[in-house]
């Protein structure tokens, strides 16, 4: 059996372009989607003309354009999905529901990979408001999928590194301070940190894997299980001196974000639930998950203290 055909939706994305590398990496035909709405977005044409150079082929389909969606569709056997589903970037989630109409007019996908890589959504049924527009929205494009028979695979690949490790786990910082540090109560609620081209290896690995059929993928590299408090230890080690700490509370936390806008709470939330409620780490997967170290253990995933060397 020869390797699927990938197409790549949302591919010059920030998960969108590393998933595209490790498509063409692991030796699949890639197709990369491209919306003649890219207008004059340069850096964007420019990407995909690198994609090109690299074995890529590039296929014009648009969401206002269903026909374009099934066309493309047809040409490959796994669509994977990588959308924006970061408020603070632009959030897209339900613009999945055309790509889903297309996959089942098409008929011929063995493999749709949603964009998801991050928290399992259907683990956060009880998360706070409004953050919790992220997981509603991305369950409403599972139960789309699952109506449809369409065979799938999700992907929780937890958090990510530049954003999570970067930042020593403070919103708002993609840089660690040499300095102090704030830290979620106590600082021992484990989170889970995983490099972002990690995280399209072990995306591209699980498209053909039968064990992964109709299963979500949990991205959970055992080094990389750390509380945050284990964080900031490895990068003193790394700097050599101990950074001055405070801490917040959770209900202080919550009452300090109340008067931010939407789009910041959306995303502070998130916040909370990793390192507050610890929603990444404080569940066993059950049998409708598999554990991508355990499944790919060949794949020489990023050590968070390996990652934080590139900031000395």
């Amino acid at each position: 059996m020869g390797k699927s055909k990938v197409l790549v939706v949302g591919g010059t994305g920030y998960i969108g372009k590393r998933i595209v590398k490790a498509s063409l990496a692991q030796g699949h035909e890639t197709y990369v989607l491209y919306r003649p709405e890219i207008g004059v977005d340069i850096e964007k044409v420019q990407m995909l003309l690198s994609f090109k150079e690299q074995g890529a082929r590039l296929i014009e389909g648009s969401f206002s354009d269903h026909r374009s969606l099934v066309d493309a569709v047809k040409q490959v056997d796994v669509v994977i999905c990588t959308i924006s589903g970061v408020h603070i970037r632009s959030h897209h989630i339900l613009l999945q529901l055309k790509l889903v109409d297309a996959i089942k007019e098409a008929g011929n996908i063995k493999r749709f990979l949603p964009s998801e890589f991050g928290t399992d959504p259907a683990r956060m049924a009880d998360a706070l408001e409004p953050g919790r527009v992220t997981f509603d929205e991305k369950m409403v494009v599972r139960k789309a999928i699952q109506d449809a028979g369409i065979p799938h695979t999700y992907v929780s690949a937890n958090c990510f590194a530049g954003y999570f490790v970067g930042g020593l786990g403070q919103p708002g910082r993609v840089i660690p301070s040499r300095e102090n540090v704030c830290l979620f109560g106590d600082g021992n609620v484990k989170a889970i940190y995983v490099e972002e081209d990690d995280i399209a290896t072990y995306t591209i690995k699980t498209i053909d894997d039968p064990r992964t059929l109709n299963k979500t993928l949990y991205l959970r590299p055992p080094e990389n299980i750390l509380s945050q408090r284990e964080l900031v230890q490895m990068w003193e080690k790394l700097i050599g001196k101990e950074l001055e700490k405070t801490t917040i509370s959770a209900q202080e936390f919550l009452a300090q974000i109340k008067g931010l806008d939407y789009v910041q709470q959306v995303g502070l939330i998130h916040y909370y639930h990793v390192y507050f409620d610890g929603c990444l780490a404080n569940f066993e997967i059950g049998d409708e998950g598999k554990e991508a170290s355990q499944l790919y253990p060949e794949v020489n995933y990023t050590r968070a203290k390996d990652y934080l060397k590139r900031y000395l």
